[in-house]
């Protein structure tokens, strides 16, 4: 076995707010992972208005509940100073340092580590979000 990193850049189409489940999408960009034994994911987001997360991806209530829950914490209404972009602009800004912008998954036997019910999301927190881009980067033990 060797030791081997691996990188690619994914851009996610434009998705309305919410909470859009993306595991199929980076899976699909990493063909390769099946010939790790043993890793690290790492996933990037690029942007500041909209963030990751991993989470229950069964229930269609659960990323409902999770936007509702965000914007009752970070409202439009509250009296932001940065409001040259628009009324949701500095709230998804509030959300994505709450969420975060990036996530680690272990790779086994060519697979992520995912538990049963969990999914990798693209939190999009504005109302009409832009094309997101990902960097995806692999370290890992992979056969020769």
């Amino acid at each position: 076995m060797a030791d081997d990193w691996l990188q690619t850049r994914v851009q996610l189409p434009r998705r309305s707010r919410g909470f859009h489940l993306v595991t199929q999408e980076v899976t699909a960009a990493l063909p390769q992972l099946s010939r790790f034994r043993v890793g690290l994911l790492h996933l990037f987001l690029q942007h500041t208005s909209a963030s990751l997360s991993l989470n229950e991806n069964a229930d269609p209530d659960v990323p409902r509940d999770l936007e509702d829950a965000l914007s009752a914490i970070a409202p439009e209404t509250f009296p932001y100073r940065h409001t040259s972009e628009g009324r949701d602009d500095m709230p998804a800004h509030v959300k994505s340092a709450l969420l975060g912008c990036a996530l680690t998954i272990p790779i086994a036997n060519g697979r992520l580590c995912l538990g049963t019910w969990q999914g990798i999301y693209l939190c999009e927190h504005r109302d009409r979000g832009q094309v997101r881009k990902l960097i995806l980067t692999v370290f890992g033990q992979r056969d020769s």
